[in-house]
């Protein structure tokens, strides 16, 4: 029953055009909005919190179809393009990551871990897996998809299965974690700013949500690993002996086992050697890879250049010693080739920039978020009732606004100074806020990394469209949601704090 109704759900969703068509009409579509929505003159306020006073300030739209509108897009085409954020970092990423694959490195680890690896733990540890991937940031996207997609065919399993289990991990448990990651000293920067408004001496700890983020790990995992049992590998056709020959090599001759090995010693040792390299780059004073960058430690924000190194080193080392790699020009072939494969990405990814800077530019996600805000604010529930019912507006504001960060700036000075009044906590809100903005981070049309799914999907599916990928997906967003608002709920009744720091209640006792 439940295969049918996804079924369907994909069979509608690949009825609708090329997900590029998608992208333009919806850009068009942004376009007539924001100009109706101006000359209907409608406008927000929202409170903002400036030197530790609330203040606030109207938001109206910005028409993208008179005479500056246009401007702002002509003349922003290109830098849309160039400046999305996912264009480089799949691109650079891949580069890699191609000559890992193409060398042999890749289809050789994946064999020989596949069959030193329990067939029952494939699902959950790739679940596990995706969900520890926010401690590089959005690296995740680029390097897990296509390795899982290439271990479930390798075990005679379909790839989407695969592709679906790592992404559910990688978007809808992004907030999770069994590490503090850099989302934390964000949101945490943020909670405080907002508390200050009502109690300036307030502060939230960066480990404020540890704990809980700690069991959500786990729970997720297996929550994960039973949608992708229950619901989605079973409506997903097995590989077919083709599919099977043309993703994995057959078994190794003696001789092709002998070029392996020394291969892998070969990776090995320049593996380590990088490793230590970029160890000390981080950890000696000074170092290009040491202290604080822009945003996140210097590591943290060149993660993708470094998986750049690691793999093109490892895999160049592995080719030159299993003899795939004899000159400078089959790495670079290797390299070309991969890039060949995205030619339909980088296409996709140009009308998507569009789309989202559009919808940025004209202001309606913002002001749409200040609505259900103040709808919700209006509500006047209970403390437990506000705390799911504001998962709710989180998870719809999450197909409108990407951004974790973007949104919780837009949140957080009207919520946590009013929830403190209910008497909760402003730990237990901002961890009310990751749960409900990680749940939708598979399914919504504003992340932009799902363009980088959905072309790893068409790698073994061609004809896949956005429907594939929203039937793929929205099984995961349907049960983590419950399942984790439920591990929350749980949480509060038992009275347990939510990480060192992490009181539930405001004021707190004590």
């Amino acid at each position: 029953m439940t295969g049918g109704w996804l079924n369907a759900v994909e069979r509608a969703g690949n009825r609708l055009p090329d997900p590029s068509t998608l992208f333009a009409l919806g850009t068009l579509a942004v376009m007539l909005l924001s100009d109706l929505a101006v000359r209907l003159g409608w406008t927000v306020t929202r409170t903002l919190e400036r030197d530790g006073a609330l203040e606030t300030e109207t938001v109206a739209p910005v028409s993208l179809l008179d005479a500056d509108g246009l401007w702002w897009l002509l003349s922003s085409l290109v830098k849309n393009f160039v400046e999305f954020p996912p264009l480089g970092l799949v691109l650079v990423g891949l580069l890699g990551i191609g000559v890992a694959e193409r060398s042999g490195l890749l289809p050789v680890l994946l064999r020989r871990l596949l069959a030193a690896a329990p067939t029952r733990l494939l699902v959950p540890m790739t679940v596990f897996v995706g969900v520890l991937s926010s401690l590089a940031l959005d690296a995740g996207y680029v390097v897990l998809p296509p390795l899982a997609g290439a271990l479930f065919l390798a075990a005679g399993r379909s790839p989407l299965a695969g592709i679906a289990a790592v992404t559910a991990g990688v978007t809808c448990g992004f907030s999770a974690n069994l590490f503090l990651t850099g989302l934390d000293p964000l949101l945490a920067g943020l909670s405080t700013a907002a508390a200050h408004l009502l109690d300036p001496s307030y502060e939230v700890a960066i480990s404020a949500n540890w704990w809980f983020m700690i069991v959500s790990t786990l729970v997720l995992t297996a929550a994960g690993a039973f949608v992708t049992w229950r619901f989605v590998e079973p409506r997903l056709p097995r590989p077919t002996a083709a599919e099977m020959e043309h993703g994995a090599r057959p078994a190794e001759a003696p001789e092709q086992l002998h070029d392996a090995d020394r291969g892998l010693r070969f990776a090995g040792w320049t593996c380590v050697a990088l490793l230590v390299l970029l160890l000390a780059a981080v950890l000696i004073p000074g170092a290009p890879l040491a202290g604080e960058g822009a945003r996140f430690p210097r590591w943290m924000e060149a993660l993708v250049p470094m998986l750049l190194i690691v793999f093109f080193g490892t895999g160049l080392a592995y080719g030159i010693g299993a003899g795939s790699i004899r000159r400078d020009r089959d790495a670079v072939d290797m390299m070309g080739e991969t890039m060949r494969t995205m030619g339909p990405y980088i296409v996709l990814a140009f009308f998507a920039a569009q789309f989202i800077a559009c919808f940025g530019h004209s202001r309606l996600g913002e002001m749409l978020a200040v609505v259900g805000g103040a709808w919700l604010a209006a509500l006047a529930l209970p403390p437990a009732a506000l705390t799911l019912a504001f998962i709710g507006v989180v998870m719809a504001g999450n197909l409108l606004i990407g951004s974790a960060s973007a949104k919780y700036a837009l949140f957080a000075p009207v919520f946590v100074p009013m929830f403190m009044q209910a008497g909760i906590s402003p730990e237990l809100t901002q961890a009310a806020y990751r749960v409900g903005d990680s749940v939708t981070n598979g399914i919504t049309p504003f992340n932009p990394y799902l363009v980088i799914i959905l072309a790893f999907i068409r790698r073994f599916r061609p004809d896949a469209g956005l429907g594939t990928l929203v039937a793929l997906m929205l099984p995961y967003t349907l049960v983590f949601a419950p399942v984790w608002a439920l591990l929350l709920g749980l949480w509060v009744l038992l009275g347990w704090p939510l990480g060192p720091g992490g009181g539930l209640v405001y004021p707190p006792s004590g």
